[in-house]
């Protein structure tokens, strides 16, 4: 996952154009109900916790923790927003607030700052129907794909990781862990091998239940980009998703990787942003 630009404190984005109007907005409501709103815990020891307001994940310090869906109004936000700080600071928490173009109210992104929340980049959440998307894998001469099974493909992928984002990534290797070992079928990882040296890693979410599979943690070491291997792994995942029966893969896409998915055939359906809090004890 590569990173775009930072919006200002007031930035807010309209969900790009698409073509199809109603197909979108069918597909945009579809995966806020299957992924975000009915969403499933995706690690050991998660829970996902429904308070009306807003759906939200809780779990171990290294989970990914935070709101998943969100049904704000300008009467109510600031409380909510107030209620979900005082969940996570009690429980000594970072958590993320993963807010969507089309979320509401218009001024959220504003609120959230003014809550002491940090902006991240801003991506674009983009689809494609896996069945249509390229198979044919082409590969730098050399070069193998293997799938990742055990705690030695993930301290690869760790590595690729770390040298393509320059980031400590330990906790990335330690969700992959532990996702192989509680739900093996519900992800699938995958490196780029040039010889024994891993150059690119990526891996897929499966969410059993709905027409959806995500593209995650797609990267690259420097001295090989540019050669093929995020077409290639995009090819790979959205096989695996296919036969699987997924019928979209989607994937949140900084402004370096937008523009080779619209080449394969995905289309933006609305931006997302995530917005970072830290506890009150170490900030």
């Amino acid at each position: 996952m590569d990173h775009p630009h930072l919006p200002g404190p007031a930035a807010r984005h309209a969900p790009p154009e698409h073509p199809e109007g109603t197909a979108h907005a069918a597909t945009l409501a579809s995966f806020d109900r299957g992924l975000r709103r009915e969403a499933r815990p995706d690690g050991p020891g998660c829970r996902v916790e429904r308070t009306g307001r807003v759906v939200r994940q809780t779990g171990p310090r290294h989970a990914w923790n935070g709101i998943l869906w969100s049904g704000l109004d300008a009467t109510n936000a600031d409380a909510v927003i107030a209620d979900q700080i005082r969940h996570y600071d009690a429980l000594g928490l970072d958590f993320e607030w993963k807010a969507y173009g089309h979320d509401g109210p218009a001024d959220l992104p504003a609120r959230l700052l003014a809550a002491g929340f940090t902006a991240e980049d801003e991506e674009t959440l983009m689809v494609a129907e896996a069945a249509t998307l390229p198979r044919r894998i082409d590969l730098p001469a050399g070069v193998r794909l293997v799938p990742v099974t055990d705690a030695a493909g993930v301290r690869l992928v760790t590595e690729v990781h770390e040298r393509a984002f320059g980031t400590d990534s330990a906790h990335i290797g330690r969700q992959l862990f532990d996702r192989l070992a509680s739900a093996p079928d519900d992800v699938a990882a995958v490196l780029a091998m040039a010889g024994d040296e891993p150059v690119s890693a990526a891996r897929l979410e499966l969410y059993p239940g709905t027409d959806f599979a995500g593209l995650w943690g797609g990267g690259t070491v420097a001295s090989w980009r540019g050669r093929g291997l995020y077409r290639a792994l995009v090819a790979y995942r959205a096989g695996i998703a296919a036969s699987r029966g997924h019928r979209y893969v989607q994937v949140d896409a900084a402004d370096t990787s937008r523009p080779i998915l619209l080449r394969l055939g995905f289309t933006p359906l609305t931006t997302t942003t995530p917005y970072v809090h830290a506890p009150a004890t170490v900030r």
